[in-house]
């Protein structure tokens, strides 16, 4: 048997998962070629600190580990999401993704140079939205996942963008880290699943080691979804959108104290910024969902997508039939 859905003949790909496209470098190439050569299809972060050049950069170090099909992901509320997919697009990258904004600005753009268009959102309205703009791929993310992510759950806001956007295929997101969580999302309607937590402990993320044991070691009950870490950064996100991070002692000391953090970020955000790597885990966002509980270890990419299909392909092949009965 072999897992297959229609969106892997879209994307030409072998197996229905994606890598998130996890933004600050997260995502890189390394991380996105590792998946595509399993036989999904990786996603490369595509906003960082280091702008068109670095994105440049990876697409062309991706290009030299694999000839698979790769795509880009922008953040698409900010001033940069225009440029970033132009230079995607001016490489040659044929699969864009944008989260947390209207996509109907990218869209034509995009299918001009023969692109297709995945919007990942929160709410069924946005959905119809992203529907609406001509997108080729709804992405529906539910707030159990890690970073920045809306209120309403996966397993209610899967199957209802299926419905809202069918026939549009779409992605599940938030909360999957194995085979169950992948079998559950396709019997929800879900053409594919779309994973960070889970891609975050491995050895080709672009965290570092000491971010990578913090996500192994923590499960769902160590997570908050709060606004702290945006307020010290100074990064603006849209209404109904906050950040899923493993909780630390910075969290703890601001959350519920958000206007007051707004006031000590005017004279200390430099400062904040500046922390050094031996302060990671203690002071700056450690972006994590509600599937860290299944993360138990730092595994290559490869190993990761192998085993989720294997894991999903037995649970479909086993469980259903398990569970039916004659007349």
């Amino acid at each position: 048997m072999q897992l297959h859905t229609r969106l892997c003949d879209q994307f030409e790909i072998e197996h229905p998962i994606l890598n998130a496209p996890m933004g600050g470098g997260d995502a890189p190439a390394e991380l996105a070629a590792a998946v595509s050569e399993a036989g999904g299809l990786g996603l490369i972060g595509g906003t960082t600190g280091g702008g068109a050049p670095w994105l440049v950069e990876q697409i062309r170090r991706t290009r030299q580990l694999t000839d698979r099909p790769f795509g880009v992901g922008v953040i698409s509320h900010l001033p940069s999401a225009g440029e970033l997919m132009a230079v995607a697009l001016d490489e040659g990258v044929r699969i864009i993704a944008h989260s947390f904004a209207d996509p109907t600005p990218f869209v034509d753009t995009a299918h001009a140079a023969g692109a297709l268009v995945i919007c990942q959102v929160r709410t069924v309205t946005d959905a119809r939205r992203a529907a609406r703009a001509g997108v080729d791929v709804v992405t529906a993310q539910g707030t159990e996942a890690g970073g920045h992510t809306g209120l309403v759950s996966t397993f209610p806001l899967v199957p209802a963008v299926v419905d809202a956007v069918a026939p549009i295929p779409t992605i599940a997101a938030g909360g999957i880290a194995d085979g169950r969580g992948i079998a559950a999302a396709l019997m929800l309607g879900a053409e594919a699943v779309w994973i960070g937590t889970r891609f975050i402990a491995t050895t080709e993320s672009g965290v570092s080691d000491g971010y990578r044991a913090h996500v192994v070691a923590a499960t769902a009950d160590d997570t908050v979804l709060t606004d702290v870490f945006d307020i010290v950064t100074g990064m603006p996100w849209p209404d109904g959108v906050s950040g899923r991070a493993v909780a630390n002692p910075f969290a703890a000391r601001w959350r519920g104290r958000e206007d007051e953090l707004r006031e000590w970020a005017k004279d200390h955000r430099d400062e904040y910024l500046a922390l050094g790597p031996e302060r990671e885990v203690d002071e700056r966002a450690i972006w994590a969902g509600e599937a860290a509980s299944l993360v138990t270890g730092v595994e290559s990419a490869a190993e990761v997508v192998h085993r989720l299909v294997t894991e999903a392909t037995q649970v479909l092949g086993g469980r259903p039939g398990d569970l039916l009965r004659g007349p």
